[in-house]
């Protein structure tokens, strides 16, 4: 089943994954307002509907995503300006929250299949997601400083949990390109793979985890956000209420029975 919400993202789901492909590979994959809502849309649809249980966020082209149209950005400054009204930058509350949002909050894992360069918000989308696939020739840039803004679509949050406070604080304050290698050595990259094998190694990721014991990966999910802002007593009580949640699914049922029986479970994600 194939949905075009909009050319510039193609949303597509088959056997409960979502493959959702930001495609504008003559702009690199840089974030006009049409775009960022139809990515926005699309998570949103995958979040809700019930027959996806994992997500795969990957782009076409040479590359990932490149963040902000700038071109797009500079006319909107410019009639902002002339006009007196409006704000250039609320598509941080409209857009940029909303997809970051999206991609955390929802219950089920989204893996980033990184293509190429992740730059600005595309390198906020792809630190968003539970989980990195990374071609070699990929590469990574906070860009923000570089264009005198701060960051957004959650890097300042997400980019510290991953490589510490001092590392995030030197990639921000000089945005430079960071080497698909050495971001996996920074622990950015979940697994890097050649370039060529890009697209079948993360679809494979994706669906191993969209054939998974989907309230458990959520449990998960939700239990590592959680951890990372409470003391170690809350992060005990919330395990305690997941894992009761996660031992009422019948997939953990399932999956003790096939372990007693020798047999590979077969998850209905429920």
């Amino acid at each position: 089943m194939a949905d075009h919400m909009a050319d510039s993202v193609l949303y597509e789901v088959s056997d409960g994954l979502a493959t959702i492909t930001i495609n504008r590979p003559d702009a690199m994959n840089a974030m006009n307002t049409a775009a960022k809502v139809a990515l926005r849309d699309a998570l949103r649809s995958a979040a809700d509907d019930t027959a996806v249980r994992a997500v795969l966020l990957t782009a076409t082209g040479r590359a990932f995503c490149v963040g902000q149209d700038l071109k797009e950005h500079v006319a909107t400054l410019e009639s902002t300006r002339e006009s007196g009204s409006g704000n250039a930058l609320s598509t941080v509350r409209e857009h940029y929250n909303p997809i970051v949002r999206a991609i955390t909050e929802m219950p089920k894992p989204v893996v980033a299949g990184v293509n190429g360069v992740a730059a600005g918000a595309g390198f906020g989308f792809a630190l968003a997601c539970d989980y990195r696939v990374v071609a070699d020739t990929a590469s990574f840039n906070t860009s923000f400083a570089g264009v005198a803004l701060t960051a957004d679509s959650g890097v300042s949050w997400t980019l510290p949990r991953l490589i510490g406070q001092s590392r995030a604080a030197d990639l921000l304050f000089f945005p430079r390109s960071i080497s698909a290698q050495d971001a996996h050595e920074l622990g950015i990259v979940n697994k890097l793979v050649p370039a060529a094998d890009l697209a079948a190694e993360a679809a494979a990721v994706a669906r191993a985890l969209a054939a998974g014991p989907t309230v458990a990966y959520a449990a998960l999910k939700e239990s590592l956000a959680h951890g990372a802002g409470h003391t170690l007593s809350e992060a005990l009580e919330k395990e305690d209420e997941l894992q009761t949640r996660a031992g009422r699914s019948e997939d953990h049922t399932i999956a003790v029975q096939a372990f007693l029986n020798k047999e590979k479970p077969k998850y209905l994600g429920r």
